[in-house]
């Protein structure tokens, strides 16, 4: 079974960084998609970044220019690096891949791509 690990979030005040982590175990990230998605307290579930099995990366508007997606493949560790965070950025951040069982008729920015989810971790970014 795939097991999906998220570590590194954290306090942070505006203009800080973070990086994530997302570690898994029945799943070999270079062989399939992988993306962040984040949910803030009363909002929806919302697509950050990802990055392809051919490790072409792609981000929301929100987030582009500031954060980094990236994986380690000898680690089988995905990355989202957080700079210049902004108190809008807070909200739990969840690593997901797409697998056999996901829909390939959407967007990769739509979680439907995704059938593996993390717990997430939480993001706080203070002003």
């Amino acid at each position: 079974q795939v097991q999906l690990v998220e570590s590194g979030g954290g306090l942070v005040q505006a203009g800080g960084s973070l990086r994530l982590a997302c570690a898994a175990s029945g799943r070999t990230f270079s062989s399939y998609r992988t993306g962040w998605f984040r949910q803030a307290p009363g909002k929806e579930r919302e697509f950050v970044a990802t990055i392809s099995r051919g490790a072409i990366t792609y981000y929301a508007d929100s987030v582009k220019g500031r954060f980094t997606i990236s994986r380690d493949n000898a680690k089988n560790t995905v990355y989202l690096q957080m700079d210049s965070l902004k108190p809008e950025d807070t909200a739990v951040y969840y690593c997901a891949t797409g697998g056999s069982t996901a829909s390939l008729t959407v967007s990769y920015t739509n979680p439907k791509r995704y059938d593996s989810w993390g717990q997430g971790t939480q993001v706080t970014v203070s002003s």
